[in-house]
């Protein structure tokens, strides 16, 4: 049986993004609703879509077991840059940009990554708000709730066009209890 983007909320979400990508491509690269350079970065109100992926899916932040502080930089470079997590642990991540340009901090597998840095370098006004994914502003703080109901090696990265090129991942180890 395969799935259809109607009863695949994955495939959804992947063709929303890539919907989004092409209309920027039309609109010039351009357009308000995918401007990176927009300064107002805070997500919207309302309800955090719950998708599972292959790194965990969002957490409820009233049930966050720990919040773990990560310092991003100009150097390019997350601090601390590798995180350990438990099997089933939901994690309050709070993101500060230490620096002067705009940074993000983006959970995926190394695959998904790879994939997503490849499009912001040809599309650098894209946005995209996903619930694993912060964009903060220089001096400013972030926050994304996450479980880990996956074990494995699973990365986060800055994926503005030229960040993750320079080095800007870190790394999340989600080991069994």
């Amino acid at each position: 049986m395969t799935d259809t983007t109607e009863s695949n909320p994955r495939s959804l979400a992947r063709a929303t993004f890539l919907a989004r990508a092409l209309a920027a491509v039309l609109l010039g690269g351009a357009a308000p609703a995918f401007a990176h350079g927009n300064e107002d970065h805070a997500k919207p109100a309302g309800p955090v879509r719950k998708e599972q992926t292959a790194w965990g899916i969002a957490g409820d932040a009233k049930v966050a077991m720990r919040t773990l502080e990560v310092g991003m930089s100009d150097d390019m470079r997350f601090t601390p840059a590798r995180v350990d997590v438990r099997l089933g642990e939901t994690v309050r991540f709070r993101i500060r940009n230490q620096g002067k340009l705009l940074h993000e901090f983006v959970i995926g597998t190394p695959a998904e990554l790879d994939k997503h840095a490849a499009l912001m370098l040809k599309f650098p006004t894209m946005e995209h708000d996903e619930p694993y994914m912060a964009h903060v502003a220089p001096g400013k703080t972030g926050e994304i709730v996450w479980t880990f109901n996956r074990a494995g090696s699973f990365d986060f990265a800055c994926l503005i066009a030229g960040h993750y090129q320079a080095g800007m991942v870190g790394k999340i180890m989600v080991a069994r209890p």
